[in-house]
């Protein structure tokens, strides 16, 4: 891998620290299947309107989501794909991590088990 400068790395940490809040990924989530508005992003996710206007607009700076306006309501919609590709590669990772963890809990308690 390359060295990179702290600040090539800067804009890499602030896009993942964007996606290291729980409310934000739901609403994320919640978006994969197409444009929502607020209300249907509240009720979705269940979070109140406060907390996802919130985090819509710290998606919406990050460039993660864009809006439309469209008559009196406005619209949020992923503006890459990619992101879900990013998420997916993480879930399995975490998925094949605690595959490990439990096989090495059941080497443990076999050991243990045999030992009385």
């Amino acid at each position: 891998m390359l060295k990179l400068s702290p600040q090539t790395l800067a804009p890499v940490a602030e896009y993942f620290k964007v996606l290291s809040e729980v409310s934000r990924l739901q609403v994320l989530c919640c978006l994969k299947s197409g444009a929502k508005n607020v209300t249907e992003i509240i009720q979705e996710t269940g979070l109140g309107q406060a907390n996802v206007s919130k985090h819509l607009k710290v998606l919406l700076q990050a460039g993660i989501v864009t809006r439309q306006p469209q008559g009196i309501n406005v619209f949020y919609q992923i503006t890459d794909p990619m992101i879900f590709e990013l998420c997916e590669l993480v879930c399995d990772r975490l998925a094949t991590r605690l595959q490990e963890q439990t096989q090495q809990l059941k080497k443990l308690q076999a050991l243990r088990h045999f030992e009385n």
